[in-house]
C-alpha cells in the first residue's frame, strides 16, 4: 500500500493545492496507517474493511492521541482511499461509515496588551536577527497571518509604502491585509539594513534561489516553520509570558483584539483567511467574554466590585 502514498501525495499537491505543512500531515498520517496495515497483514487497499479503521482508531487511542489528531488521521486516511478509486486502484472506502472523533473545542490562547507589548519588545535590535525578529512578530500581529503565510512571504509581497501585505494563503487562496505603521517601519528596517547581511552568507551558486525569500535564518536560507518556532519560544520565556507560547498565539491575538476594539466579524474573516465565518465566530465568543470580565472587574457596580464592597458593609 505504500507505493501509492507519493503519488497520492503528488495528487494533493497538484489538484488541491494544498500548503507544505498540510501535504506534510496528509504523507505522516497515511503513512503511519500503512505501518499499521502491513502489521495486520493488509497489502492491498480492497482489503482493508471499516473494522480495521476501528481497530487503528482504538491503536491511535492506545498511544495517547487527541481526539483533534485521530479526526485528522480519519480525514486523511478517507482522502487516500478517494484517490485510490478515483484511479482505479481500490473499488471501495473503508471509511464511509466511520465515526469521527469528538474534539474537544479548545479556547483559543490568547495574548493580553501587556504580553503583547513585552513580546515585540524583546528582540535585540542591535543585531540583524533581532531586527528580523522585530519585523516578524510586528506583521503576525499587524495582520495575523498564519506562520506558514509569513515565512512563505517574498521581499515584493510586503508593501511598506502602501502598507498592505499580499499572503498566498492556503489552497492558493490570496488575499491583502493591510499592516501597521509601526509593522510597516520594521519591515522597512529589516530589507534595507539587515537583511542583505543575512544574504550575504549565502553562495553565489545558492544566491538565486533565496534571493526573493524575505525572512531568512543565519545561513541565508529562507526560515523554516521550526527556525520561527525556536524564536518565538525564545522570546516567550524572555518576555516572562507564563504559557508556554505558540506560534498561533499572535494570529488568535490579533483576532480577539480587533473584535474587541470594535472591527465587525466579515472583516476580521477576511483578513485571517477563513473560508467559513464560523470559524472566525469562535474569536467572537472569546472577544465577549473578555469583555466581560474587564467590564466585572472594573464598572463600579461589577459582579467583582459589588462582592467585595458587600463584605465591606458586612
Amino acid at each position: 500500500m505504500k507505493i501509492y502514498i507519493q503519488p497520492f501525495v503528488r495528487y494533493m499537491e497538484e489538484e488541491k493545492g494544498l500548503s507544505h505543512s498540510t501535504l506534510e500531515a496528509y504523507h505522516r498520517d497515511v503513512q503511519q496507517f500503512a505501518e499499521f496495515a502491513e502489521t495486520c497483514g493488509l497489502e492491498q487497499p480492497d482489503n482493508v474493511q471499516r473494522s480495521h479503521l476501528v481497530l487503528y482508531m482504538g491503536h491511535l487511542k492506545e498511544q495517547g492521541k487527541a481526539a483533534a489528531t485521530m479526526s485528522r488521521s480519519v480525514a486523511s486516511i478517507r482522502s487516500f482511499f478517494h484517490f485510490l478509486i478515483r484511479e482505479g486502484i481500490a473499488g471501495h472506502d473503508p471509511s464511509v461509515l466511520l465515526e469521527l472523533p469528538k474534539a474537544a473545542k479548545k479556547k483559543p490562547s490568547v495574548l493580553t496588551q501587556a504580553e503583547i507589548d513585552r513580546l515585540l519588545s524583546a528582540p535585540d535590535l542591535t543585531a540583524p536577527q533581532g531586527v528580523r525578529d522585530k519585523a516578524m512578530l510586528e506583521l503576525l500581529y499587524a495582520t495575523g497571518i498564519r506562520v506558514s503565510e509569513l515565512i512563505a512571504l517574498n521581499v515584493r509581497d510586503v508593501r511598506t509604502d502602501l502598507r498592505f501585505v499580499h499572503c498566498g494563503g492556503e489552497a492558493g487562496k490570496e488575499r491583502v491585509v493591510p499592516i501597521s505603521r509601526e509593522a510597516a517601519h520594521w519591515a522597512q528596517a529589516y530589507i534595507e539594513e539587515q537583511r542583505p547581511s543575512l544574504l550575504c552568507s549565502v553562495q553565489d551558486e545558492e544566491a538565486q534561489a533565496v534571493q526573493e525569500a524575505l525572512f531568512l535564518n543565519v545561513s541565508g536560507q529562507r526560515l523554516s516553520r521550526q527556525g520561527f518556532w525556536k524564536i518565538i519560544k525564545k522570546y516567550g520565556q524572555e518576555a516572562g509570558i507564563s504559557e508556554d507560547i505558540m506560534p498561533r498565539a499572535l494570529r488568535h491575538s490579533f483576532a480577539v483584539h480587533m473584535l474587541e476594539g470594535g472591527a465587525d466579524l466579515r472583516s476580521v474573516q477576511e483578513m485571517l483567511g477563513h473560508a467559513d465565518l464560523s470559524t472566525t465566530q469562535v474569536y467572537a465568543q472569546t472577544a465577549r467574554r473578555s469583555m466581560k470580565e474587564v467590564y466585572e472587574k472594573h464598572h463600579p457596580h461589577g459582579s467583582n466590585r459589588t462582592s467585595h464592597e458587600s463584605k465591606e458593609h458586612r
